[in-house]
């Protein structure tokens, strides 16, 4: 069995107080990276992923915030706005493509 590495001061204080970001754990891409430029300029006549859902009058900066959208809006956002059918199509992709490059 190995021993896990120790956690630093720092690394246990923001633990601790809750402050510890998706973008820290390895196991959750942040939205940007994985919806980046040369994708979302790719997929879509937008330039950006905050471009393309504001043109669906969506806010959205953090997984719980794509979470929060009706998955029916934000599928057929998607496929008006993209070369996606829906947004799991989108996702899939995205995921994908993160995963070859890394």
């Amino acid at each position: 069995m190995r021993k896990q590495k120790p956690m630093s001061f720092d690394e246990l204080l923001k633990d601790l107080q809750g402050q510890k970001t998706i973008q820290e754990d390895p196991n959750h891409i942040s939205l940007g990276k994985l919806f980046n430029e040369a994708f979302i300029s790719r997929h879509s006549n937008s330039a950006s992923f905050d471009e393309l859902l504001e043109k669906g009058n969506f806010q959205a900066k953090t997984w719980e915030d794509i979470d929060n959208i009706l998955e029916e809006l934000l599928d057929r956002h998607i496929a008006r706005e993209t070369d996606f059918a829906n947004w799991k199509a989108m996702l899939d992709t995205a995921t994908r493509e993160y995963n070859e490059k890394s």
